[in-house]
């Protein structure tokens, strides 16, 4: 009798085990997801706040030269900080087509942008354009990232 109530003791102190273990594994699993949901809002609000800075001229069609080439500067910036030109294959370079002419301002020490800016306005000056015209402005993502890739701007 003493042996069966010893067998029993140490069956309920098994169980017991069992159950906090499951419980701790249940825990981590529950606990591992939660994160991964959270990181994965953070890099969706991220990508978000990237996208808006170019989504505010998606689709309108009173963008002016001023507005472009503050675009490209923005392009430009994102294209130094990953190190990439426009011969590089990524899904982070950002190409700003200005009627179908890739525009990105490359600054050297004596070269400034509103030096870059001047000459985009004389340039369009000399054509004959109309320095005040509008663009319409479209908005080409990813589909690996879901980043801005193109934005093009025609008459």
């Amino acid at each position: 009798m003493e042996n069966a109530s010893k067998a029993l003791i140490m069956a309920a102190e098994v169980l017991v085990g069992v159950l906090i273990l499951s419980l701790m594994v249940y825990l981590f699993v529950s606990f591992g997801s939660s994160s991964a949901q959270v990181n994965e809002q953070m890099d969706e609000k991220k990508l978000a706040e990237f996208n808006s800075q170019y989504d505010k001229y998606k689709d309108k069609e009173d963008v002016t030269i001023y507005d472009i080439v503050s675009l490209a500067n923005l392009a430009t910036e994102n294209n130094k900080y990953y190190g990439l030109d426009e011969s590089t294959e990524s899904n982070y370079y950002i190409s700003i087509l200005l009627d179908n002419t890739h525009l990105e301002l490359k600054a050297s020490q004596e070269d400034t942008q509103n030096v870059q800016k001047n000459k985009i306005i004389k340039e369009k000056i000399e054509k004959g354009e109309n320095v005040l015209q509008t663009y319409k402005c479209n908005v080409i993502y990813s589909t690996i990232t879901g980043r801005v890739r193109t934005v093009k701007f025609t008459k």
